[in-house]
This record gives structure tokens, C-alpha cells and sequence, in this order.
């Protein structure tokens, strides 16, 4: 008998979300805006310790808001972590910028303080500053925010905090989105929470939000007519997917925790094994451990991530490659990058060429887990399979 196939991220319901769906069809709210967002948007930004929040179709809708309410146009500029999904750049793109890449750092494996600096002094001296940076909180687990900001500051520049993978995670008592000039949340089904499609922008600009939520629903003027002095988006959410998200952030405390225990079993059973190595936790953070996220040591492990995919795949085991760089994807190739360390490899390209993601569910039981580990194990050929005590 075929064994059941373990996905990477599945969506994890709540069991309450049928209760607002019920309510947005008995109130006959099924277009979009509605009591459900209002809701929701009042207790996201209370979860996130923000003045407010903008709900919308996507994360990268959110990111495109984001981006344009500080004005980035054609022309501008707009610094951006190298190390994520594309998703983080393409608005820039959208709106005519030229994106600016900056490299990682082993720590937190997101945005380097270094590099940031080092791309923000030659871009004075040419007269050149970003409009904004897009800082990416990878994989549930907060860049150097502190220190990124200090950056930012000194010249002026405001950061986007996208933590499109992070919701839940802390950084020193703040929760991740909350530090930047804007936060971007994503709720895609493979994320922590999910409304099935569907992101937000939170800030403690509320001028922001409100232009957020203008340019959201097509940028409507007040008057008794349709009438428009801006081109404006269709990216507000619906009152639908608004009441699965007020069920699934009801538990995000809860789904964290899974998340964390997820990512400590597999420590506690890998750790040992030389040439692995998992991504870290900086001090006076907590990661949401979205995804369980490891490197393998080629000079120790006589593989690489790639091979390791194809094997665990055969044997209906979802695991994926970390983020290819995006100063390497070929729609980029012209495009500037800043690595760590001028004359050094750049972070991002080694962890993308040994890192591995494996599958961390809140879903997923703990039997599931021991059969990842196992297979893993055997792939590897480090050591006999794990007899899981009773």
C-alpha cells in the first residue's frame, strides 16, 4: 500500500472558520469589504501592536501598496533582500524602480547590515538614494532589525518589513512586521495562517493605511459619482476569505508553538549528525519556524540538496530547495547586487546551493515527522532508521 504523501506546508483550519462564512452569506457580505474585514483588520493590527491594518488580495498586493504610498514611481530606486522569493521585488518592477539587491548574513540568513551600508554610501555619493528597502524576514525567523534600522535612519530611507513568513514570530518583545515603516503579511495557503489567498499591510502611519485602502478599491474619489484623479488597484480582500482569517489568527499563538515543536523534533533527532547545520535563532528573537530549514556540509555529506529532493520525493516526501537568489534569476541578470563582503562568496548563493527545506506543517503527526526523519537519515546514509520509543 502507497504511503499517504507529506507535504511541505499544508493549510491547517481551525474548525471555527465555517462560522464567518456562514455569517457573510446569511448578511448576504460576499463582495468584497464588509464586517469580516473590519474585523479582521482590527485584530490583526492589535495582534501586531500597530495603529492599523490594510487587508488585501495577495502579499505581493500588499508590497505594491506599500511601495506606493511612499511614492516609489519610474525612475526611483528600491533596495531589496536578495535571499527570497520574487515576490518581494516584482512591485518595484511594477512601478518602474530599479531594484537594488543586497546580500545575507549567517546569523538570521536575511538582509546583511553590511552590505546595506555599503550599497546606501554609494548610492549618496551618485546622488541615488532608495526610495525604500525591502527587508525579508526569512523563513519565520526576523533580520537584524536594530541594526538595519539605525542604517535606514541615518539616511532617510523608510524599510518594508516583509514578513510575509514570519506572522507570529517576535523580535525583542516587538512582533515581526511591527518595526519597519510598514509591515507586509501573507496569508497563501502554504503559510503559517491562511485565508486561502490574501495578505496585509500594517503600520503605525495611519495617513498610509488610509491611502493604502483608497488606492486598494480603485482609488474611488468621495463624490455622489464615480469619479477618479488616480489610478488606483483592485486588491482589497473579501469579506469571505476576511472571516477565514479571523478564525485562523485566532490560533496563530497555537500554530507557532506546533511550528517550534515541529522544528525541535527534528533538531533533537539531526542535530548530532555532522555536515547538518539548522537555521539559526538570533538572540532576543523567536522565530515562527514557518518552514524547518537546514544546510548540508558537501566537504562532510557527500551530496547536495538537489539529489536529496529527487530521493525524498520517491518516496512521497515534499522537501524544496531554499530561495534561489534573485540577483542570479535570469529576469534580474542586469540587475545590482551588494554581497556580504566584497571579493567573497555571497551568503545567499551558499545557502541556496546547500540548504534544504523539510516538511513543517502544524498538521503534520508526529509519526509523519519520525517517517521524514527516517528517510532522511537513509538518504543521507548516516545512520540506521530511528526506532521511535512507545
Amino acid at each position: 500500500m502507497k504511503s499517504k504523501q507529506i507535504l511541505l506546508s499544508s493549510p491547517h483550519m481551525s474548525g471555527n472558520e465555517q462560522k464567518y462564512i456562514d455569517e457573510a452569506f446569511e448578511t448576504n457580505w460576499i463582495a468584497p469589504l464588509g464586517p469580516n474585514v473590519n474585523h479582521f483588520e482590527t485584530e490583526l493590527a492589535r495582534y501586531s501592536g500597530t495603529v492599523g491594518a490594510s487587508v488585501t488580495s495577495s502579499g505581493t498586493a500588499a508590497i505594491h501598496l506599500a511601495l506606493t504610498t511612499l511614492g516609489v514611481k519610474k525612475g526611483d530606486t528600491v533596495f531589496c533582500s536578495t535571499f527570497t522569493f520574487i515576490a518581494s521585488a516584482n512591485p518595484a518592477v511594477y512601478l518602474g524602480a530599479e531594484v537594488v539587491f543586497i546580500d545575507s548574513e549567517l546569523d538570521s540568513w536575511n538582509m546583511s547590515p553590511e552590505a546595506l551600508e555599503r550599497a546606501l554610501v554609494a548610492a549618496k555619493k551618485v546622488n541615488r538614494l532608495p526610495k525604500a528597502i525591502i527587508v525579508v524576514n526569512l523563513y519565520g525567523q526576523s533580520a537584524k532589525m536594530d541594526e538595519l534600522c539605525v542604517i535606514a535612519d541615518a539616511y532617510g530611507v523608510p524599510i518594508v518589513e516583509d514578513a510575509a513568513e514570519s506572522l507570529g514570530a517576535e523580535y525583542k518583545g516587538k512582533k515581526s512586521g511591527s518595526i519597519g515603516k510598514i509591515g507586509i503579511y501573507s496569508f497563501n495557503g502554504n503559510k503559517i495562517i491562511t485565508t486561502s489567498g490574501g495578505g496585509a499591510m500594517v503600520s503605525n502611519d495611519e495617513e498610509l493605511l488610509i491611502k493604502s485602502r483608497f488606492l486598494a478599491t480603485q482609488a474611488k474619489d468621495a463624490a455622489p459619482h464615480y469619479e477618479h484623479s488616480q489610478i488606483g488597484y483592485n486588491y482589497r480582500m473579501s469579506n469571505i476569505l476576511a472571516g477565514v482569517g479571523r478564525a485562523q489568527l485566532a490560533i496563530l499563538d497555537e500554530r507557532v508553538q506546533q511550528r517550534r515543536t515541529v522544528f525541535e523534533r527534528y533538531t533533537a533527532e539531526l542535530e548530532s549528525l555532522e555536515g547538518l547545520h539548522f537555521m539559526p535563532e538570533l538572540a532576543d528573537t523567536k522565530s515562527n519556524r514557518w518552514l524547518t530549514t537546514m544546510l548540508i556540509n558537501p566537504a562532510v555529506i557527500k551530496t547536495n540538496p538537489f539529489d536529496v529532493m529527487v530521493e525524498m520525493n520517491e518516496q512521497g516526501i515534499e522537501t524544496r530547495a531554499l530561495w534561489k537568489p534573485l540577483h542570479l534569476q535570469p529576469v534580474f541578470k542586469h540587475t545590482a547586487f551588494y554581497a556580504h563582503r566584497p571579493n567573497e562568496m555571497p551568503i545567499s548563493e551558499a545557502l541556496f546551493t546547500t540548504g534544504i527545506c523539510l516538511p513543517s506543517g502544524s498538521n503534520m503527526t508526529e509519526d509523519d515527522q519520525y517517517r521524514v526523519i527516517d528517510a532522511l537519515k537513509k538518504v543521507l546514509n548516516k545512520q540506521p532508521a530511528t526506532v521511535k520509543a512507545v
